[in-house]
């Protein structure tokens, strides 16, 4: 940045030095106590240096409002840009990053989060004590699977999600009811909706568990050993209601149709207790249909116009 910007623009707010080349920003720019919008994309920032030191106490951290760094050679998020409190706006799109850090959960005060076209593998749970966030990207990454404390991010209303790895949903997303857009197209989950019915056989311990839950046998924490009254404590309901059995360790996992406040139709994680409950059934939520219970792939077909927003995007 050019020697002096501070003195010749006192009062800056908005400064755009996109596509300019640059490799760091000096110090310049912890002068500018008025700035709240800067955009520096498509540059080479990303090396040591790339930030001027002392960011974080500068007046900056307190005015700035809008930062997109989009377009650069990031490897991995600033740690200084973890403490600009007042930041709303933050885009680092198109970089090089491969996480997101758990103190992203610091910026309390942002409301649109971009980070598409990275090589995110996952996502940290600390996302979502982001009370503010309306608008997530995360398109065009390497993420697995979607962390179910996502669903705590009750001011959003809008996901993207196309062109990952992502294979399920877990049903907690299902409480994310305000949510306008989700856009799921270019995963293998819309690809291929996926099934992994492997079955490991219960432990005779589970098994006594099991009996001891399904037929209520009465016990006091004097009859069993602490580790039998706190093991049995944790037993999981199996969700399909003609079943009535629970499961402990061993479980099916499969993939199930849910409604999605009568819009769209997701593809959601179950847990049954046996491979006799993968009959069709209702789900827990009670939004399913029985269009939604199918485990044919062919229902990927059946209420199309439903799925069209969410998949294809």
């Amino acid at each position: 940045l050019p020697a002096g910007l501070s003195q010749w623009f006192p009062a800056l707010e908005v400064l755009d030095v996109s596509g300019t080349g640059l490799t760091e920003m000096g110090t310049e720019l912890l002068s500018l106590p008025c700035l709240h919008t800067l955009l520096a994309k498509n540059n080479r920032l990303g090396g040591p240096g790339s930030l001027p030191k002392g960011l974080e106490q500068a007046p900056l951290a307190r005015s700035l409002r809008v930062l997109n760094l989009s377009g650069n050679r990031f490897s991995e998020v600033p740690p200084a840009l973890l403490q600009l409190r007042g930041l709303r706006s933050l885009s680092l799109g198109g970089n090089r990053l491969h996480g997101i850090p758990p103190d992203i959960q610091e910026l309390h005060s942002l409301e649109f989060l971009y980070l598409g076209g990275n090589f995110i593998t996952a996502i940290p749970p600390e996302l979502a004590k982001l009370p503010s966030l309306r608008y997530l990207v995360l398109c065009d990454n390497k993420i697995q699977s979607i962390p179910p404390q996502l669903a705590q991010l009750h001011s959003l209303r809008s996901l993207s999600l196309h062109n990952n790895l992502l294979t399920y949903l877990p049903r907690e997303i299902l409480n994310l009811v305000h949510l306008d857009e989700l856009s799921l197209r270019g995963n293998p989950l819309v690809v291929r909706f996926v099934r992994d019915l492997t079955y490991n056989p219960p432990s005779l311990q589970e098994l006594a568990g099991r009996t001891i839950k399904t037929r209520n046998i009465p016990y006091t924490a004097s009859d069993l050993p602490e580790s039998l009254v706190r093991y049995l404590s944790l037993a999981s309901n199996c969700p399909n209601p003609k079943c009535g059995g629970v499961y402990f360790d061993s479980c099916v996992r499969q993939i199930k149709f849910v409604d999605f406040c009568g819009k769209y139709r997701l593809p959601l994680m179950h847990y049954l207790c046996s491979p006799e409950c993968s009959s069709p059934f209702s789900s827990a939520s009670q939004s399913s249909t029985s269009q939604s219970e199918s485990d044919s792939e062919d229902e990927a077909s059946v209420a199309a116009h439903r799925m069209q927003k969410v998949l294809l995007g």
